[in-house]
């Protein structure tokens, strides 16, 4: 079975976005301590990590997915949406002490404008992370059904 130069792309794509995430998480490791919530920092710093490892070893298994292109483009958009916006709004909250969404990581209530853009990327990255797993264990259960 031959893989489509989309196809092809979009793997190669997806190791370039994972290894950039991966790095980003490593640099903000770096700036923990001085963050105005130290304690979601390191989720930031988490986030980034586990997010590019996911991309990298989705990129290794985007050509046995078995997807129309069209669902593979749109699980490639919302893929790299919902890993680099979980990474970014964990920093956010971070770095404003903002994130009531996240008591855990130690989000306090900040000002109006930073809690609703975090609560809607959070709202939204998870929606795309959901949808994504959806896609791909579709593709990979069709993938193994047609083997």
């Amino acid at each position: 079975m031959s893989i489509s130069p989309k196809v092809h792309l979009q793997s190669n794509r997806l190791l370039f976005f994972g290894s950039l995430l991966f790095f980003l998480g490593l640099v903000v490791g770096l700036f923990v301590p001085i963050l105005e919530n130290p304690r979601m920092g390191l989720s930031s710093h988490l986030e980034g990590i586990m997010n590019g490892i996911f991309l990298l070893v989705l990129g290794i298994i985007w050509p046995k997915i078995n997807l129309s292109q069209k669902m593979l483009n749109l699980t490639f958009w919302l893929t790299i949406y919902g890993s680099f916006a979980n990474y970014l709004v964990v920093l956010i909250a971070a770095t404003t002490g903002s994130g009531r969404m996240m008591p855990l990581a130690g989000g306090k209530e900040g000002p109006a404008l930073v809690e609703g853009l975090v609560t809607f990327m959070l709202i939204s990255l998870s929606l795309a992370m959901l949808t994504v797993s959806v896609l791909v264990l579709s593709g990979l259960y069709l993938r193994l059904r047609h083997s």
